[in-house]
């Protein structure tokens, strides 16, 4: 397989693992296309023609130099020391990173919005939805805009070693897979959704090494009522005055794979369960059900940087 061919691998799973659907993926990226053709000049010139093809602009591929690709290295962040190491263990063709580097850094608040539609079917009024968004959005956009970004990708190309990140298409493939899952259980309690978690491989292993699924607000004892997957995926965590709109949705328990003390004090203020699974093994489910899927093309998958590696 070609570097282009794993990247677009991921971006069509992640299309159709989508919470929106995959129809109104594709229909935005229509949307998006037509818009693209009505410009003219250094408009259209400067525009970024990589997210025709791509609508989660908070994955790319950053270096490649065209040769066939048998061995990857994954890990969940990649710095130059992983970069290093894919050199030292000799033979890997391709580095994959999970967390968003270089341009994809630089605009990871631009897949923010898909929280937006996510939120509204969970019953959250789509207007007070883009709304509470909008603020968080903009912050997520200053906050990253110092970083070195482009720091990992410079040594890929130093190095020679191609180099792509997949953050929201295996985001997706997570809550696809969280999603259908749990459609089959009847939850009545906060402790039998927190059983569920812990009974996931991913999930099981992040408790043996101290960083299981944690109830963050809540008791287990407590009514888990609707619950909702809209930590998980869209970027990073959204905004603080959701949490009193989505408690007047009728939601009951949110799941999150990580959440700020100003956001928990919010949710907890309006009575929301707030179950947070774990960052690097919800991560590492939403990569391995990619990896899989490489390894079923043949390629020779190394796991390195955080990833619990699980094959199913």
């Amino acid at each position: 397989m070609t570097v282009a061919q794993i990247f677009n691998l991921a971006t069509k799973m992640g299309i159709k693992a989508d919470l929106r659907g995959e129809k109104r993926v594709l229909q935005l990226q229509k949307k998006l296309k037509e818009r693209y053709d009505k410009l003219t000049g250094e408009k259209k010139k400067d525009f970024d023609k990589d997210k025709l093809n791509n609508p989660y602009s908070d994955s790319g591929i950053h270096f490649d130099n065209k040769k066939e690709v048998k061995k990857v290295l994954c890990g969940i962040d990649i710095d130059t020391s992983e970069m290093l190491l894919a050199k030292e263990l000799g033979g890997v063709d391709l580095v994959i990173c999970h967390h968003p580097i270089g341009k994809s850094l630089a605009r990871l608040h631009d897949v923010m919005d898909m929280q937006v539609e996510v939120l509204a079917g969970y019953g959250v009024p789509i207007n007070i939805a883009q709304g509470c968004f909008k603020m968080r959005i903009q912050e997520v956009s200053r906050g990253v805009s110092p970083i070195n970004h482009y720091k990992v990708v410079d040594a890929a190309e130093l190095l020679k070693i191609n180099l792509i990140n997949v953050h929201t298409s295996c985001d997706n493939l997570l809550a696809d897979f969280l999603k259908k899952k749990m459609a089959r259980k009847k939850f009545e309690y906060v402790s039998e959704v927190i059983e569920f978690f812990e009974e996931i491989p991913e999930y099981a292993e992040a408790k043996k090494r101290g960083a299981g699924p944690n109830l963050f607000t809540g008791s287990p004892e407590n009514f888990c009522g609707k619950i909702a997957l809209t930590e998980i995926t869209g970027g990073t965590s959204g905004s603080k005055d959701i949490f009193e709109k989505m408690a007047q949705a009728g939601i009951g328990t949110i799941i999150g794979m990580h959440m700020s003390e100003e956001n928990k004090n919010e949710a907890e203020k309006h009575h929301l369960n707030v179950l947070i699974a774990g960052h690097m093994s919800s991560d590492s489910l939403g990569v391995n059900l990619f990896l899989d899927e490489l390894e079923k093309k043949g390629i020779e998958v190394v796991t390195s940087s955080g990833m619990i590696r699980i094959k199913r």
